[in-house]
């Protein structure tokens, strides 16, 4: 089975011409999208309340794919409110006990930072993050080019495949060390591709505030060749994949939800089960 999102709900605008509430925006994306990548839970731990209300808005085949905390990846320092990263793992697990509940969890996925690379310590603190998240699904995603090197590439996918984390696969600027190549291996029997876009010039402006640099950085409009390339490579994927799952994170432009509806159509497929759509975009 092959699932196409995107990244957050909220930011895609031409999904909402006739949604005035903000409520309401979620019931609408799950009437065009069967997942969903859920970032607001990078920024903070959710009440066990809100992740209980957008299961039950979103139709009971929906999935969620859980961005962990920024604490427990390293992308800032969690002892300003909790005692130990353990009690960041703690909270984050309570947090999710509604979506298990609903069968809503699609995995949760681990981003770590451009500053992470590959050594010793660092791969102890994955397999930490895996142990600590257990018996969730996980998928892992390097943002440092170290990890697939040609000296380091075959035994990051092992140790992912050991710890059976899926592959986080990128598609993203190849601008130096703190952007990854687009590895097309699995590590489990799902995989997962994020296309963050291609737009070089904005992945390595510097000197911009948090909320200019993500407007810059996913600024990007895959095209007819860029797309025909993806889905080739998913035809080798679903060689042994299970099941696919891909999100667009091109989202600064609006163009991730046209992207993405317009993939859905070049691999003809037809969701079923989907939200109520009132209206049609196209």
């Amino acid at each position: 089975m092959i699932y196409i999102g995107l990244t957050g709900w909220g930011d895609h605008d031409d999904l909402y011409p006739d949604v005035s509430q903000k409520k309401d925006k979620l019931r609408t994306y799950a009437s065009y999208f069967p997942i969903v990548e859920l970032d607001a839970t990078y920024y903070a731990i959710q009440r066990q309340s809100t992740i209980e209300k957008w299961c039950i808005e979103t139709p009971k085949n929906f999935k969620f794919v859980v961005k962990a905390h920024q604490y427990m990846t390293g992308h800032s320092d969690f002892r300003q409110y909790f005692d130990s990263i353990k009690d960041v793992f703690d909270a984050y697990n309570d947090m999710l006990k509604p979506m298990v509940k609903h069968d809503k969890l699609a995995f949760v996925l681990l981003q770590f930072p451009p500053w992470f690379d590959c050594s010793v310590k660092n791969v102890k603190y994955v397999q930490y993050a895996i142990q600590q998240l257990e018996p969730y699904p996980i998928s892992v995603e390097f943002r440092n080019q170290t990890w697939f090197t040609k000296e380091n590439k075959e035994q990051t996918l092992e140790f992912l495949h050991r710890n059976s984390a899926i592959h986080s696969i990128c598609d993203e600027p190849q601008a130096g060390i703190g952007s990854i190549p687009f590895v097309n291996r699995i590590t489990n029997e799902s995989a997962f591709i994020r296309m963050h876009g291609r737009n070089v010039e904005g992945w390595t402006q510097k000197d911009l505030s948090q909320e200019e640099w993500r407007n810059v950085r996913y600024l990007y409009d895959y095209n007819q060749e860029e797309l025909n390339w993806l889905q080739h490579e998913i035809k080798i994927l679903s060689h042994k994949a299970k099941d696919i799952y891909i999100v667009f994170n091109n989202n600064s432009g609006g163009h991730a939800a046209n992207n993405a509806l317009h993939f859905i159509k070049m691999l003809g497929i037809q969701y079923e089960k989907l939200a109520p759509q009132q209206l049609k975009l196209f």
